[in-house]
């Protein structure tokens, strides 16, 4: 079975949108774990749209209680200091997290939208991977099912390569049993085969959910799954008929 890593970012997006610290990203954490859950990922952006330098060292001090839980840090590893945001390899440094996956993101970007382009990229990262690795720190790359792209992937000395399944949940949302969706599982399935063979652990995410899990989950070695929004997502549609009821139990028992 696959581990599966719960992203909160979506749950600080919630809380940003008021002043104060509600609702707590560390005591939605806790109910993660409790309910069974391997690892929580947070993706802290310079912004600050969601998760906050503050959010990923509370949440380190959290896991440190539940040796069995990981905590996983994502983002661009070229992103600089801005404001209070310390630069991502920094925070990543303070706060040693479990596991590093870098993403070629940019502060423009809505959200991550595809891999690593390591012909042009490589170079850069080689020292950065390997300073987190002397951190004792997993070392994930972002990267699209590309076979060449992730012999450079294990070249460079990633530990682990995160598939982006974008194009993959997009096509099985528009025809779960067409041709398409079974091409791109079929090229995902071909680079996970690879990166296995190459000693690379093999991780995914972007867009996974209740309904797509069904086919992806049966990628072979695939290790991890980092999944926040759908699950948020479902969190609310799952919960929020209960909510009302609660809410009109409490105005009707007067």
């Amino acid at each position: 079975m696959a581990a599966l890593s719960v992203n909160l970012n979506k749950i600080a997006l919630i809380r940003n949108s008021r002043t104060g610290n509600y609702p707590n990203v560390v005591e939605h954490a806790k109910i993660c774990i409790a309910s069974g859950a391997h690892g929580i990922t947070v993706h802290p952006r310079p912004d600050q749209r969601h998760i906050r330098p503050s959010d990923v060292f509370e949440l380190k001090k959290l896991v440190q209680q539940h040796p069995h839980i990981e905590f996983n840090v994502e983002g661009n590893p070229f992103a600089d200091a801005h404001q209070n945001y310390p630069g991502f390899m920094a925070l990543v440094k303070q706060s040693l997290p479990d596991q590093c996956t870098l993403v070629p993101d940019t502060d423009t970007q809505l959200t991550s939208d595809h891999g690593f382009e390591l012909t042009s990229a490589g170079k850069k990262l080689a020292p950065l991977i390997l300073q987190l690795k002397q951190l004792k720190i997993r070392v994930s790359l972002f990267m699209d099912a590309h076979i060449e792209q992730i012999s450079m992937a294990a070249d460079i000395g990633a530990d682990r390569i995160e598939l982006y399944t974008g194009p993959f949940a997009a096509s099985y949302a528009a025809d779960p049993g067409g041709h398409e969706t079974s091409a791109i599982f079929a090229q995902h399935r071909k680079a996970a085969e690879h990166a296995h063979k190459l000693g690379l652990g093999v991780n995914a995410g972007h867009d996974l959910n209740l309904h797509n899990l069904m086919l992806y989950r049966d990628l072979p070695h695939l290790t991890e799954v980092s999944i926040g929004h759908a699950l948020t997502v479902y969190a609310i549609n799952m919960g929020l008929a209960n909510s009302v009821m609660a809410y009109l139990n409490i105005l009707n028992s007067k």
